[in-house]
């Protein structure tokens, strides 16, 4: 048995070793997988979900299409991981209290904002939502830049051409080795003339962009809205009424508990509009 020896040796601080070793580390985690572009405010799950579901013609025009063909072409093609964390992702995305604007448009069982779970991906049904149409649109004319995939079989999209400002619009979160982000939504009309206001204007202050609100109503527009919100307020009033006679005839176990808390939202939503309404 021989034992042989490296013909050079370096000297090398384990301290700048590590330090060097962990910010690689780092830095891969934050661009490959925690935090999102700000240019198309997706982290790459994202991303290669849409751009999956665009070559499979899966459009908000277009039949749905099972979750699990979706889930089967991203990690075949872009994403080597686990497919239940791409099926979450994609419930995510469907799901009108995850995101304010979403960017799937699910059919089935997508889960509750009480924690219930989705359906399994065999039984659920996607399409992109219009607005994750325009997220891509004009993607063939050369207006982001693409890499190979993982395997280098297949060519992604580095970024996608994104219309809207979607980092802005429907914020993001996320935890990295040594970072985090946490960026809330907002309104899209408000932030479209924001970037509008910066458009025209390079210089413009945060304090004076703060000032800037959405497009208002005509007073037609208003007296319509008007009367669609009473009316609504009057209905959703009637269905409260009902549900509470109900819920007053249950034991109150932990359905019923969660039951109460969306009632108790509820009315407090409606007894705001209405205070709004009498001012």
């Amino acid at each position: 048995m021989t034992t042989s020896f490296a013909k050079e040796t370096l000297p090398i601080s384990l301290e700048e070793e590590m330090r060097h070793s962990y910010l690689d580390y780092a830095m891969s985690v934050i661009v490959g997988r925690a935090l999102p572009d700000a240019r198309d405010g997706l982290k790459p799950v994202h991303r290669r979900v849409l751009f999956a579901m665009h070559e499979l013609g899966n459009d908000w025009n277009k039949a749905y299409k099972k979750s699990a063909r979706i889930v089967g072409d991203v990690i075949g093609k872009y994403h080597p991981h686990g497919d239940t964390a791409v099926y979450d992702t994609i419930v995510r995305m469907a799901q009108d209290f995850s995101l304010r604007y979403m960017l799937v448009d699910g059919q089935g069982n997508f889960g509750s904002v009480d924690g219930d779970s989705a359906a399994a991906m065999r039984y659920t049904e996607v399409r992109m939502a219009r607005i994750g149409h325009e997220m891509l649109a004009d993607i063939e004319k050369e207006t982001v830049d693409f890499g190979p995939n993982y395997d280098g079989s297949e060519q992604e999209p580095l970024i996608l051409p994104a219309k809207i400002p979607n980092l802005l619009i429907n914020g993001s979160s996320g935890i990295a080795v040594g970072m985090a982000t946490n960026i809330p939504p907002h309104n899209l009309t408000e932030t479209i003339a924001g970037c509008l206001a910066v458009l025209a204007n390079p210089e413009t202050s945060v304090d004076e962009l703060l000032e800037v609100q959405e497009p208002r109503l005509s007073v037609d527009q208003r007296d319509h809205v008007h009367a669609e919100a009473v009316l609504q307020l009057r209905q959703l009033v009637e269905i409260v009424e009902d549900d509470l006679r109900d819920l007053a005839a249950l034991e109150l176990d932990d359905d019923a508990h969660a039951g109460l808390v969306r009632l108790v939202l509820q009315v407090g939503d409606a007894f705001d509009l209405l205070v709004v309404d009498q001012l």
